[in-house]
């Protein structure tokens, strides 16, 4: 999939603000004459020179190390230069600004990636995998981006394709003897092959779907009447004082958010204005920003005082909470009736009961929040993987699934084995559509 001859491409590739070292890439046909307009000669390729950067009237922009790669030995597969000077953001424009004088244009977000995955230096999983590693907010989520970034969770899909894609030319063959009395689905044993795909297929979406909780995290929104412990319950859960806690019924108005992590799962806590009927202007607009925090939960805590329980004001606040969306009841509070921490399943519902003063309890709220999301304590070998991986392999296990249902026409049987291939390689980025290939790099930041 070799990129088409392009535009040299630069761009500051490191963070903004201040640092030690800031870092300007060039990719592109122009590196070398880019090279030989800041440094007055191109180094040699693959070592690090320690050279004076010059503007075109020979002023002196700074010294710093210059390093050459000459294509195809490099990050996007061009020839790429990269320019390590001193961090300061004014030098690092000036220096951006003479590779833009002589002959480059300001990349676009996730640019240099993209060319490296057009020039087959990486794989679209792989490519997804660069700014996974970017923005992994905890050290679990960190090392699975690297598991992905290094091509295992591309290795895995590709064994998958592999045995798709020799089962499918095993029935498109049988299709050609069309006359032959012998039963080829049976006597190739597709059924059984179909199977053992199928099989595979489980164990790579259960790892992706592990991948995707380190990813995403779990939006868990605390809702309640007011006074019963949300507040109390988010600093326990946050193991600090995020929220402020007062006996005066409404102190929470607005929404409040905190990210923290369980067994390197990122969890997002969202404690909400308490549900009441009320007056205040300012205390509405806090109810009307809660129902809406609900819309986008995986969670939701209803808070109720665990000594008078679920009464009605709680009915008519479960009522209006989406159907689909699951919901623990938290009982707060016990170490006023000396009531000891627990879990209870009771009507195929769960109630746990803690006390969020003390922080009983609250342990056996955070494992059941990691059950409910289907985190495996064992996160060894988990590869990051995003929510459009987990619909393209939902989408191999219904044309498997199909394919078993009409196991009997092997005309059918093929379709869909093409069908699954075809799901499967949009994750690596075989059959991928232009415009999903540019919503994914324009999520890039610029210089990667």
């Amino acid at each position: 999939m070799k990129a088409e001859a392009s535009e040299t491409i630069a761009a500051i590739a490191t963070a903004p603000g201040s640092g030690g070292i800031g870092v300007v890439r060039v990719s592109g046909d122009k590196a070398k004459v880019i090279a030989n307009g800041v440094l007055g000669h191109c180094p040699a390729p693959r070592h690090a020179a320690y050279l004076d950067f010059k503007e075109a009237d020979d002023t002196l922009i700074d010294r710093g190390i210059a390093i050459y790669y000459a294509a195809p030995h490099s990050y996007t597969g061009e020839d790429v230069l990269e320019l390590q000077a001193h961090g300061g953001p004014a030098l690092m424009k000036l220096l951006l600004a003479r590779c833009l004088q002589l002959g480059a244009r300001q990349a676009l977000p996730g640019e240099f990636t993209k060319r490296a995955y057009l020039n087959d230096k990486l794989d679209l999983a792989q490519a997804e995998a660069v700014v996974d590693v970017i923005n992994a907010s905890t050290e679990a989520a960190a090392r699975s981006a690297v598991r992905s970034l290094t091509g295992e969770f591309s290795s895995r899909i590709q064994a998958l394709l592999g045995r798709m894609v020799e089962l499918r030319m095993y029935v498109e063959a049988c299709l050609d003897f069309p006359e032959e009395e012998i039963d080829f689905i049976t006597q190739g044993r597709v059924g059984e092959k179909l199977d053992a795909i199928r099989q595979q297929l489980d164990a790579v979406f259960n790892s992706a779907r592990q991948g995707n909780l380190l990813r995403e995290g779990i939006q868990v929104v605390l809702i309640g009447q007011p006074n019963v412990g949300k507040s109390s319950l988010m600093n326990q859960l946050a193991g600090e004082d995020v929220a402020i806690v007062t006996e005066i019924a409404g102190t929470t108005r607005d929404v409040l958010r905190s990210a923290i992590q369980i067994e390197g799962v990122p969890l997002h806590i969202i404690d909400t204005a308490g549900l009441r009927e009320t007056t205040d202007e300012v205390e509405k607009q806090g109810i009307a920003r809660t129902w809406r925090a609900l819309e986008s939960a995986n969670v939701a805590l209803l808070l109720v005082d665990a000594a008078h329980g679920i009464g009605p004001a709680e009915k008519s606040i479960l009522e209006r909470l989406p159907k689909d969306l699951p919901k623990i009841r938290v009982h707060n509070k016990i170490d006023l009736s000396s009531e000891q921490p627990k879990i209870a399943i009771i009507d195929d519902e769960t109630h746990i009961y803690l006390s969020a003063k003390h922080g009983q309890g609250v342990d056996l709220l955070r494992q059941h929040l990691l059950h409910m999301a289907g985190w495996q304590a064992s996160g060894e070998g988990v590869f990051m993987a995003r929510s459009r991986h987990l619909e393209a392999l939902a989408k191999v296990a219904e044309h498997l699934q199909q394919a078993m249902d009409i196991l009997g026409q092997a005309e059918l049987v093929a379709e869909e084995l093409r069908l699954a291939q075809e799901s499967l390689s949009e994750i690596t980025g075989e059959f991928t559509p232009d415009d999903l290939l540019g919503e994914i790099f324009s999520k890039f930041c610029i210089g990667k």
